[in-house]
């Protein structure tokens, strides 16, 4: 056995480094909102990434602190996180995002305030030390009973979603953070949600061309340093494994066909369309052995052992021959090219503002750029401060407003409350009763489901005037009871859809933000009551 100069053997390198590349391929979540011993040592042993989620987000100041205590461990990390804007924010968890989503992005059809957005965004991530960004969404929103995608998506029609896509990945990546476009080859065909369950797409090959590959088309086009596969079969492309774990979908389409060399990252591994089927030990060794180069987990599972267990499987694959070593480093080197992309952006910005400043929202010093990619130019109109405003108030569509006189006393708001997505989560605020309290003191407000809810609003706001609050009344049988019922007593309600507004408009005013961010809110709180 040969033995290297420093008294270790060819074998024992061999197996560091087998288990670096291992760990460098995992992008772990983790609890609280400093790094835990058990982070910082496993960043010290190859890991190479690491994933934010709200719970790990207290303030601005402290979210800089965290990623700095990271590089300091490592000063090439990865520190990723899925914040799309609008309904799905981390950055913003426990206040709303200043920017609205997607689909209110795609009503707009402005591509370069999309990317305007998109770039502020990048830059206030930038700024508190965030460099790669699960987003944007390029999904299709072609099932209109979709649970897990709607306002996530810029729309229905893929040429607007693909130019829509492709302004994103511009802007986000000139402010210096990687795009991650997800989630291939397009979930926004689903009745499920891949949370819970394995989703299926049904579609023949020239639907899937003409309209779920279109926007990653583009996103490929326009340079996206990452793509997230998803959870979801596709009998069509593989009738067998869905597509994170299909090599026929993520090397001989995604690779092959589609000519994609940048960063494949999974979905989470831990949500059930691959925890409950496969486990997340084999679907993780079946994901890079498919063509994955990144696996994402961390939302649900955040703790050492379950790192421990996935660099385990990966290193017992290699060693029992299923998973070809050269797989594996090539993964691994993919990571680490994004990482020295990232840390390049960072060196050729310039600029000093905090992530304090940047997160607020304040006036703040110029945007920092890569040299390579030249920022958005703004209008007068649309400046770093107030572009989430702009771009919310620009998404509206209202019904009623030539009969509609602002409100003057306040009023009831009755939020019709479904249960939120995985992605979304509940702990983030929603809806206009804070922006009209703010207007009219006195505003009062409670949330409502189920089939009494009409009359429990009825009853709850007595004289006062009633601003209802929907999200995807159309998915929710109940709650176009309640609009019914609440409506033929009193024809004076005005109705707030937060969602997809796809069921007809109706009351004596009708907002549709487009979305649930708190920027949605505040423009439709201007209509209600009146800038």
């Amino acid at each position: 056995m040969t033995t290297l100069a420093s008294g270790t053997t060819a074998s024992d390198s061999h197996k560091d480094g087998l288990t670096r590349d291992a760990l460098t391929v995992l992008q772990p979540g983790f609890p609280g909102t400093t790094a835990p011993d058990w982070l910082l040592r496993r960043l010290g042993e190859g890991l190479a990434s690491v994933g934010l989620f709200g719970r790990n987000i207290a303030s601005p100041e402290q979210l800089s602190a965290l990623t700095a205590q990271l590089r300091s461990e490592r000063d090439d990390v990865l520190v990723a996180i899925d914040e799309e804007g609008g309904d799905v924010t981390r950055l913003e968890a426990r206040t709303g995002s200043s920017f609205p989503g997607n689909h209110a992005l795609g009503a707009v059809d402005d591509v370069d305030l999309t990317q305007a957005v998109a770039h502020e965004l990048g830059r206030r991530l930038a700024e508190c030390g965030v460099n790669l960004n699960w987003a944007p969404s390029a999904d299709v929103n072609s099932n209109p009973s979709n649970p897990v995608i709607g306002v996530r998506s810029f729309g229905a029609d893929p040429e607007l979603v693909a130019r829509h896509t492709a302004a994103y990945v511009t802007g986000l990546q000139a402010a210096g953070v990687a795009a991650c476009t997800k989630h291939f080859p397009g979930h926004g065909d689903t009745a499920v949600d891949s949370h819970h369950a394995l989703p299926r797409i049904d579609a023949d090959l020239s639907v899937l061309e003409q309209r779920e590959l279109l926007p990653f088309r583009a996103a490929i086009a326009a340079g996206s340093r990452a793509v997230m596969s998803a959870h979801i079969l596709v009998p069509t492309l593989d009738p067998d494994r869905p597509a994170t774990l299909s090599l026929r979908i993520l090397t001989d389409l995604l690779r092959g066909r589609l000519g994609y060399d940048g960063l494949i990252v999974t979905d989470g591994m831990e949500m059930q369309a691959i925890a409950a089927t496969y486990g997340i030990e084999r679907g993780s060794v079946l994901a890079i052995a498919a063509g994955a180069d990144a696996i994402c987990v961390g939302g649900g599972l955040a703790d050492d052992e379950t790192v421990r267990r996935l660099r385990d499987a990966l290193v017992g694959a290699v060693r029992s021959g299923e998973l070809p070593e050269e797989r594996l480093a090539e993964a691994a080197e993919r990571v680490r090219g994004l990482a020295r992309w990232a840390a390049s952006a960072s060196a050729s910005e310039t600029g000093t503002t905090s992530g304090a400043e940047a997160v607020s929202g304040a006036a703040s010093a110029p945007t920092r750029t890569p040299a390579a990619h030249p920022a958005p130019t703004a209008t007068a109109a649309v400046t770093r401060v107030d572009v989430g405003l702009v771009a919310a108030r620009r998404a509206l569509t209202v019904t009623g407003a030539e009969d509609f006189t602002p409100l003057t006393a306040p009023p009831y708001v009755a939020h019709l409350t479904p249960v939120a997505n995985i992605a979304v989560g509940n702990e983030t605020p929603w809806g206009v009763a804070a922006e009209l309290e703010r207007r009219l003191p006195g505003t009062e407000t409670a949330g409502f489901a189920g089939a009494d809810a009409g009359r429990e609003i009825l009853a709850a706001a007595g004289a006062r005037r009633v601003v209802v609050v929907v999200r995807d009344e159309h998915r929710h049988p109940w709650m176009a009871s309640a609009l019914d019922t609440l409506l033929a007593a009193r024809p004076d309600t005005v109705v707030v859809e937060m969602g997809v507004p796809q069921a007809p408009a109706r009351g004596a005013l009708h907002i549709a933000t487009h979305g649930a961010a708190r920027v949605c809110g505040h423009a439709a709180a201007e209509v209600i009551a009146g800038r």
